[in-house]
């Protein structure tokens, strides 16, 4: 586990630390303690499996905020054999929130569009924690068509707190940049697969959403609106940001459930924090499992399924 423990993980820390006292104490000692620690061991692994096999929406919200989370460029770091960065919108500037460029995984080349929060104070400014402005937007519409010129498939990471509010971006069309991508983004003649490794917030996640497969890590949520944001509309008090998520019914599991994810990719116990390898071990078969399928799909054919996965989403009935 991570220096940082959510509050929910307290429990478990309590057992980490009897562990490291347990060492300890043997170490100054010279006492035998390994019967002793093996048994605290077990009992970490038993409440583990206890507890995050039975996290409510919240805690997921929690887990999917974590700052020791892997980042877009954790997994990218981690999965390709090839990777250029491509910058700029050609209209105003290039933005630093949202990572693109040219990959090659497993023979596979593709397009990579992601977000990045960054790590650290000066990281995070730089990324603007995730947040993109219409020139991130852009800059990804670029490329996806940039793509599709040159028959490469298109692979995103959603990973942000939501599209930048500031006047600035306002000012240079956010709303209309967003748009355009949903627009275009639903006719791309190349596979999309959209992949959700932390949180999916607003439109400023659906900026880069739209696409023939939906793929979340277990701990993530993908929503319209925060929890907190919910409830500060709904209840007049965001403090009950917990029973809003309930209430959105915003995880992955939900998403599966509702038929907008097509699929869970499995975490390590405790979140994908806990091992980058084996996160992006599983990212990596996915994404060469979902291509490998969605390219014997005939083009014209893939953008009439994408079409009517979404058309599906939010219907519903009285009988």
């Amino acid at each position: 586990m991570s220096n940082f423990t959510l509050d929910f993980e307290s429990p478990l820390r309590e057992i980490e630390d009897k562990i490291d006292s347990m060492k300890s104490t043997g170490i100054k000692t010279g006492m035998d303690v390994n019967e002793a620690v093996q048994k605290l061991e077990e009992q970490l692994i038993n409440e583990k499996k206890k507890l995050y096999e039975n996290l409510s929406r919240w805690e997921r919200v929690q887990l999917a905020r974590h700052p020791k989370r892997p980042y877009s460029s954790d997994y990218i770091n981690r999965i390709t054999d090839y990777w250029f960065e491509l910058h700029g919108d050609r209209y105003f500037s290039d933005d630093p929130a949202m990572i693109c460029g040219i990959a090659v995984i497993d023979k596979i080349k593709l397009m990579i569009i992601s977000q990045e929060k960054g790590r650290g104070t000066k990281s995070k400014l730089f990324r603007n924690f995730g947040m993109a402005r219409p020139e991130g937007y852009r800059k990804a519409l670029r490329l996806m068509k940039l793509a599709e010129k040159y028959n490469i498939p298109v692979l995103t990471l959603i990973d942000t707190p939501g599209a930048y509010p500031g006047l600035g971006a306002e000012e240079r069309g956010q709303a209309e940049a967003i748009a355009r991508n949903l627009f275009e983004m639903a006719k791309l003649k190349v596979p999309i697969i959209n992949i959700v490794i932390g949180e999916g917030a607003s439109g400023g996640a659906l900026g880069i959403g739209v696409g023939d497969k939906i793929l979340c890590f277990e701990n993530t949520w993908y929503s319209v609106i925060s929890p907190e944001g919910c409830a500060s509309i709904l209840f007049r008090d965001s403090s009950r940001a917990s029973e809003a998520a309930d209430s959105m019914m915003v995880t992955a599991k939900d998403l599966k459930e509702l038929g907008i994810a097509d699929a869970i990719l499995p975490e390590p116990i405790g979140g994908t924090h806990q091992d980058y390898n084996q996160a992006a071990e599983t990212l990596k078969e996915a994404i060469i499992a979902s291509f490998t399928e969605l390219n014997k799909i005939d083009p014209n054919k893939r953008i009439e399924n994408r079409i009517e996965k979404y058309e599906k989403m939010g219907r519903w009935s009285d009988g």
